[in-house]
């Protein structure tokens, strides 16, 4: 059985080469990569031709792109769990033996990788050490996390929903109602260039405001509209 990597991608061409670089060692041993494009304007595709197993188009938007990337990939029937990577995202060396450890005898297995987040602000490490904390305490993990979960749990649930913003937690939250999310302890490296581009204190601030919000009912668009606009 194998494990597929599901990469969503939009104009990261200075990013992604090195990104699937990283997944080499996985696919020597199985895994397979696939990275959709949602409509780059530059040569994020051509850039990823070299170091995925397949490069998809979709429409764009994260949940849109996931969904295709995991469709074509459970097309294979041996593909028996997905994992869900950002672009400026980096795994363990050992992501794919830790997440089939971690999912072995439980067909309905979820879950996510500790994080930390890379870049010069002290702060940084603080921030990481309380999204960590804060997905064990509530079962919600987010993109940057490293999503993975079993064939069986992402069919039943149908994948993500298609939201402009969020559909890492409204995943979360549909999740652990079937199992509670098992807690990686080895870490992903994703990039801190969005907390130290616009301020970490901002960053946190604007994030906690925008979760608060969908969960008090905000409509998705009109938070991903927000969170674009304080970019």
């Amino acid at each position: 059985m194998r494990l597929a990597v599901i990469v969503p991608v939009l104009n990261e061409e200075r990013a992604i080469a090195d990104t699937l670089a990283q997944l080499a060692p996985l696919r020597a041993r199985g895994a397979l990569v696939v990275a959709v494009d949602g409509g780059s304007s530059d040569r994020t595709a051509e850039r990823a031709r070299a170091a995925a197993d397949h490069v998809l188009v979709a429409p764009r938007g994260r949940a849109l792109q996931m969904n295709a990337g995991a469709r074509h990939a459970l097309a294979d029937p041996a593909i028996d769990t997905l994992l869900f990577l950002h672009a400026d995202t980096r795994l363990p060396d050992d992501a794919d033996r830790e997440v089939r450890a971690a999912c072995a005898g439980r067909p309905s297995a979820w879950g996510r990788f500790d994080v930390r987040i890379e870049g010069a602000a002290p702060s940084l490490r603080l921030v990481a050490a309380m999204m960590n904390l804060r997905s064990r305490a509530t079962g919600i993990c987010t993109g940057d996390q490293c999503l993975f979960a079993t064939r069986a749990l992402f069919e039943a649930l149908d994948g993500f929903a298609v939201l402009p913003l969020m559909e890492d937690i409204e995943f979360s939250r549909r999740a652990r109602r079937v199992a509670w999310p098992i807690a990686i302890r080895a870490r992903a490296t994703t990039s801190g260039r969005r907390w130290e581009r616009h301020g970490v204190v901002r960053t946190v601030l604007l994030m906690w405001r925008l979760r608060l919000a969908y969960f008090l009912g905000a409509d998705p668009a009109r938070l991903a509209a927000a969170y674009r606009d304080a970019r």
